[in-house]
This record gives C-alpha cells, sequence and structure tokens, in this order.
C-alpha cells in the first residue's frame, strides 16, 4: 500500500477562489475603460465620461477586496499558522495592501 502525504507548509501564491471569474471581471472593466476611450474620443459629456471612470473604479475595488479576502483567507492565514517571522511578513504586507487600497 502506497500513501501521499500531503505538502506541509505554506502553500505557493495562487488565487485560491476562482480564478477563471476574476479573470472574467477583469475582462469586462476593461471593456469599459475601451467605452470611456470611445467617449472621450467621440467628445461625450463630461459628465457621462465621470459616471463611468466612477464605475470602473468601483468595479477595480470590488476585485481588489475580493483579491485581498482570498489572500488574508490563505496566505495570511498559512503564516500565521506556521507562526515565525514569515506570519509578521505576511501581515504588514496585507496592512500595507488595505492600507492602500483605503486611500485610492
Amino acid at each position: 500500500m502506497v500513501y501521499v502525504l500531503a505538502p506541509t507548509g505554506p502553500r505557493p501564491p495562487a488565487y485560491a477562489s476562482d480564478k477563471k471569474a476574476v479573470q472574467k471581471r477583469l475582462r469586462r472593466i476593461e471593456g469599459q475603460v475601451r467605452g470611456i476611450q470611445r467617449m472621450v474620443d467621440e467628445e461625450r459629456y463630461c459628465i457621462n465620461v465621470v459616471e463611468q471612470v466612477s464605475a470602473v473604479t468601483r468595479a477595480l475595488q470590488s476585485v481588489a477586496i475580493e483579491l485581498l479576502d482570498d489572500h488574508l483567507s490563505h496566505c495570511v492565514s498559512d503564516a500565521i499558522r506556521s507562526g515565525g517571522e514569515e506570519a509578521d511578513v505576511k501581515i504588514g504586507e496585507a496592512s500595507a495592501a488595505i492600507a492602500r487600497l483605503v486611500r485610492s
């Protein structure tokens, strides 16, 4: 009988949640940005352009929050369970990312 042991230690960086869903959302946002470029090319009403920029900003923030949540749930959590200096590093990275997101 052969036993396979699960690897121990931190997992490699990855998108533990649905990577395809994140990619799909980013493609949709990319399309929105192209739409904004067309609006500027066509000299559309400035307020309408600003509204679309605001919508894209909110969409990107939503993706960032999802990625950060995934990072906290997996990478940071794994590092804390393992303990040591790596936990402090991951917590510091997460804290800095949250600060950047709040300031944006």
